[in-house]
């Protein structure tokens, strides 16, 4: 079955993420599943684009938002051009797809002052919990990782001379990231707490839950969540917002935008410069300030 073969193409050639491939698969279900019961189509190797373009409108009338939407059809891209590839089918219903329009949301990042205030002025508890927890924030902000690059951390990739620590990113690329002294202090001061732990379970990872299993996603999360309410309003506290603030905060002190993008472990300029916005905007700043024809 040409599906079942496109999954195995994902997962063992293109090394997609379990989390990725499997949002693949449900976009190809769901088509499917909408073909059956509108067209009557047993498979959807061969369908006309009229019919792709009807299940866009169906997915606008059900409230999707056109992000989610293009997400989809990308998934049934990427489907066609491999059916392609295998010589199943000899052109691609997308040829003439345009994606939908999408607002262009500014993720707002952590201001210098509240990270100030959060890791000068907050006080964590002095247990192992309390630790982890602000090593957890330390190590997002002074290293941009992502979420999962966190989780997954192992110590034997943590390293003291140099200080630094080596991360897989997406698509298993590795990347070396060079920490501050103050983290590097932070991870001994963990470590100590750590060994010292009843049990530990999954012990080749650095982050771990007080019962000696590996952190998980919802857990980060409401770290962030509980220390960032203390000391901003903003609405998104998440993880990817402190690694934007990582970004930011570089780029507002005259960073490389080519450096940046490899600490960031991005495979092109483009997704490090939706980054630029707030540097702009500061640049923008000094120029007035600066600037003998912007006096009135």
């Amino acid at each position: 079955m040409n599906r079942s073969k496109f999954i195995d193409y994902l997962t063992s050639e293109k090394n997609y993420s379990k989390h990725t491939v499997a949002a693949y698969k449900k976009d190809l279900d769901d088509f499917s599943r909408f073909c059956d019961l509108e067209y009557d189509l047993g498979s959807v190797d061969a369908v006309a684009y009229a019919i792709i373009r009807s299940w866009i409108v169906f997915l606008v009338d059900s409230g999707i938002t056109n992000r989610s939407i293009n997400r989809k059809m990308a998934s049934l891209k990427a489907y066609y051009k491999f059916l392609i590839q295998t010589g199943t089918i000899q052109s691609s219903p997308f040829s003439k797809h345009k994606a939908l329009k999408i607002a262009q949301k500014i993720a707002m990042p952590f201001s210098s002052d509240e990270m100030q205030k959060l890791l000068s002025e907050i006080p964590f508890e002095d247990s192992f919990e309390g630790v982890r927890d602000k090593l957890i924030i330390e190590l997002l902000y002074a290293t941009g990782i992502r979420r999962d690059e966190l989780i997954n951390l192992k110590i034997k990739n943590v390293q003291f001379t140099p200080d630094t620590i080596k991360v897989l990113g997406k698509r298993n690329k590795e990347r070396i990231i060079p920490l501050i002294p103050k983290v590097s202090s932070l991870i001994q001061e963990y470590l100590i707490m750590r060994n010292n732990l009843d049990s530990i379970r999954d012990k080749d990872y650095l982050f771990l839950l007080k019962s000696g299993y590996k952190i998980y996603d919802s857990l980060v999360y409401r770290v962030i969540n509980h220390y960032f309410s203390i000391v901003t309003s903003k609405e998104k506290k998440s993880p990817h917002i402190l690694r934007h603030t990582f970004a930011t905060h570089l780029l507002n002190q005259g960073a490389d935008l080519n450096a940046v993008k490899e600490l960031l472990g991005h495979a092109s300029l483009s997704s490090t410069q939706v980054y630029t916005h707030n540097s702009i905007a500061t640049l923008k700043k000094v120029h007035s300030a600066a600037h003998p024809r912007s006096k009135k």
